[in-house]
């Protein structure tokens, strides 16, 4: 795909991506060693992801109203604060002032989601599959250099550990600034400005809607959830940190390196069907940890794990795109995504308490119930349009 917007955006995404993940390296870390108190540790972390779910629907709505680039201007402009504000707390050992940076830099991190629908924005429509996955598959880059940046600049200041990491993340968000100022972007529409949107009630009445809101959230509730736990589930079968890294970094590859085909599969064979293969995938992962705790039990579902949401993920989002009007865009979109990353944000925090409760294979089994709500949602709906257009062949 030959769009300097698009290929700008995905720049831009996967520099957001590697700063998330220079962040998840070392938030917790830094959190413990400034917390007055143990259980105080991750309250940085939980205030990151607050800071993302709360920015979502209100970004979407600015946006709506100012336009994309002003929208992502502002949201780097928050990073680049929140990561000045990190640098200094870490440098003077100010907890307080730590978490109100990582409430910052979530909300960037917010705002930041929507590049996969301004790219869906820049392209012909039937292009809006290639423009999602072009976004997505930024995150490869990310992969492989938001861990090593967490490595090369942890002791960047000899006196104050991981403060390099926050060094690197200002000249990342300026650098993404400066990127989205000089980027080409399409302005809203006459329709998008003063078209009256519809009522809440009246769209989640959309059977695609409400498809592509079920599967989003839950593929990403599930991965979120068994990712989460599966370095606690392979310290307790006795291996070291090195292997469970490797198979992390290789999950996040499974994650985003299928985006590069997602696109084109999606309109090969249809929406639908992408979503529902994501779903099986999810449920080889979890059918797959039920089987033994080997080495190669737990990479094989990890990638598979990754796939899974990378299709249900992509699939959901192009599945929403084709659900809404232009006056009622900044509505789908921002409740779209307060839904999905609440989902996320609540499994992240339900995971250790339910493998420290259930234990590794149960907690997988728990997965089971989602997974098939998802896919029968999804049947049900491709039914339904069926039913409704019988001489017209339903995206499949």
């Amino acid at each position: 795909m030959r769009n300097i917007t698009v290929w700008g955006l995905s720049l831009g995404q996967a520099l957001l991506i590697t700063g998330n993940i220079l962040l998840v390296s070392v938030t917790a870390l830094i959190g413990q060693s400034l917390a007055p108190s143990f259980a105080l540790a991750t309250l940085p972390v939980a205030l990151q992801f607050l800071g993302l779910m709360g920015v979502t629907l209100p970004a979407a709505l600015l946006m709506g109203w100012l336009g994309r680039k002003k929208g992502f201007l502002a949201g780097n402009l928050i990073g680049v604060g929140g990561a000045f504000l990190a640098f200094y707390a870490v440098k003077h050992g100010l907890f307080e002032l730590f978490c109100g940076a990582t409430f910052l830099l979530g909300m960037a991190i917010g705002i930041g989601q929507q590049y996969r629908f301004a790219a869906t924005e820049n392209v012909p429509k039937e292009k809006a599959p290639l423009a999602i996955s072009m976004i997505m598959g930024a995150g490869v880059i990310a992969a492989v250099l938001g861990p090593n940046m967490a490595i090369w600049f942890e002791h960047w200041a000899p006196e104050t550990q991981y403060l390099g990491a926050f060094a690197a993340l200002i000249v990342l968000y300026i650098f993404n600034t400066v990127l989205i100022a000089v980027l080409p972007m399409r302005a809203p529409t006459a329709q998008e400005l003063n078209g009256t949107p519809r009522p809440y009630r009246e769209l989640l009445k959309q059977s695609d809607l409400m498809s592509a809101i079920v599967a989003g959230s839950i593929g990403y509730a599930v991965m979120v959830l068994i990712m989460t736990a599966t370095p606690l589930a392979m310290q307790a079968c006795g291996f070291n940190f090195g292997n469970t890294a490797h198979i992390i970094q290789w999950h996040v590859l499974g994650m985003f390196l299928p985006s590069f085909f997602t696109g084109r599969l999606i309109m090969r064979i249809g929406t639908y069907s992408v979503i529902q293969l994501g779903c099986i995938m999810l449920l080889g992962c979890v059918f797959l940890n039920q089987f033994g705790v080997s080495y190669w039990h737990f990479f094989i579902a990890l990638v598979l794990l990754g796939i899974g949401w990378n299709f249900t993920f992509i699939g959901a989002t192009a599945l929403l795109t084709k659900t809404y009007e232009p006056a009622d865009k900044a509505r789908v979109q921002g409740v779209n995504d307060l839904i999905v990353f609440s989902s996320a944000a609540a499994a992240s925090l339900l995971s250790g308490y339910w493998h420290s409760l259930f234990g590794w294979e149960i907690l997988n089994l728990l997965m089971i119930p989602a997974i098939l709500v998802a896919m029968f949602t999804l049947m049900s709906s491709r039914k339904r349009a069926i039913i409704v257009t019988p001489n017209i062949t339903p995206q499949s």
